[in-house]
């Protein structure tokens, strides 16, 4: 999901979202939900938080980008 599309959700709910980086922001629409404020924290792309919004980015900010050209993901979206 993008910034502007986050942003968007939190201003939605009352949060402040000027010089916000993505990850604060995030954790902090998490607990305004009554949420764990976990994201970016997963170990392994583990997680049990099932039905999170953010699981898939959550599961991309918490691995290292040296892992993740281990993966063979770019971190560059694929083209259709």
């Amino acid at each position: 999901m993008d910034i502007q599309e986050i942003r968007r959700i939190a201003v939605k709910m009352g949060i402040r979202t000027k010089m916000v980086e993505k990850a604060d922001l995030v954790r902090a629409i998490q607990r305004a939900e009554g949420n764990f404020d976990c994201y970016g924290t997963a170990m392994e792309e583990e997680c049990d938080q099932e039905s999170c919004l953010w699981r898939e980015d959550c599961f991309f900010e918490s691995v290292s980008p040296d892992t993740r050209l281990l993966k063979g993901d770019s971190g560059i979206p694929a083209k259709e």
